[in-house]
């Protein structure tokens, strides 16, 4: 299960540090088009001291077929005058790039991950990496976080989903055309810090377990199940993958769901009630996995006063 917590935060990241070379998706072609969209992820309703926002449950790939978005989330994205997001992976690539030479990097002479891992998993890395055509001298002085990052974007790109084509990317390059506010609930520095801090005998752990992960056939399907679970809006599937991370008592299952989950979890919440505050019409949209579970971002906004309706 982990990989599934894993890819969603990742891809965020990936999809900020390759904004420069993402492509949007295609503009629908007609009124009637839009009117043919599935569902997808989930859509809340909130009410805030007179305001109104929609919060939205995302996925961070897509692929052409994902758009347009339905209706009713085309028309609160379209009403509203400010958008929230994790982070804006359409922001200026050179500050993702200063991130990543910060937390994803080692000083040259001081370290690697290859000599950090043990010696059973060094061919294994070496395999992973040849599959998905990323050379030794491109991860030589990457961090094991950041080469979990990488394979995993290959593992999503193998499957037919494209980080450039995320959710989250897409809104934030429609929300930049229409000079919209765009409220960053987080930083992409903090989330790299998250990583970044773990200690090198963590990050090797969380290499391995990883590793372990990616060559699990049973894990296989779940990068699949999630995104399908977005694609139909189907919550039982998401409260099934939220009962699985609870479970996930390995090193890296552990470090992603306290962390990942429910440490983010009440930072995204106050976020957007600070917004709420500001803007009589907004928007929200973050990973449909602070969503379910124990302690999910629509819980916490409710504990804050906030009326929170599930419209689906």
């Amino acid at each position: 299960m982990r990989r599934t917590i894993i890819v969603m935060f990742c891809l965020l990241l990936g999809a900020s540090l390759g904004a420069e070379a993402a492509q949007p998706a295609a503009a629908p072609a007609n009124t009637a088009a839009k009117a043919e969209a599935p569902v997808r992820g989930a859509l809340y309703k909130l009410e805030y001291a007179g305001h109104t926002s929609w919060l939205f449950g995302t996925i961070h790939v897509g692929t052409p077929d994902f758009y347009p978005l339905e209706p009713r989330v085309t028309k609160a994205f379209e009403e509203a005058t400010a958008i929230a997001l994790e982070v804006d992976p359409a922001a200026d690539p050179a500050r993702s790039m200063g991130v990543m030479r910060e937390y994803g990097l080692y000083a040259p002479g001081t370290g690697s991950a290859m000599a950090d891992i043990r010696p059973e998993y060094r061919p294994r890395l070496e395999n992973m990496l040849k599959k998905h055509g990323i050379s030794a001298e491109m991860v030589a002085l990457m961090k094991p976080w950041l080469i979990v990052m990488m394979i995993t974007i290959g593992e999503y790109r193998n499957l037919g989903y494209r980080p450039e084509l995320g959710v989250d990317l897409q809104l934030a390059r429609t929300a930049h055309g229409r000079k919209m506010r765009v409220v960053e609930l987080e930083s992409v520095a903090a989330q790299a810090a998250l990583f970044g801090h773990m200690t090198p005998q963590e990050q090797a752990r969380f290499l391995e377990d990883s590793l372990d992960t990616f060559e699990d056939s049973k894990q296989g399907v779940q990068p699949r199940d999630l995104i399908d679970a977005w694609a139909s809006a189907d919550a039982a599937k998401f409260d099934a993958l939220a009962r699985e991370v609870d479970e996930d008592k390995t090193f890296s299952g552990k470090f992603m769901k306290q962390v990942l989950l429910n440490e983010r979890n009440p930072i995204l919440a106050d976020g957007i009630v600070e917004m709420m505050k500001k803007e009589q019409h907004s928007f929200a949209a973050i990973g449909t996995l602070h969503l379910v579970g124990s302690g999910n971002v629509a819980d916490l906004l409710r504990q804050r006063g906030v009326k929170v309706e599930r419209i689906y």
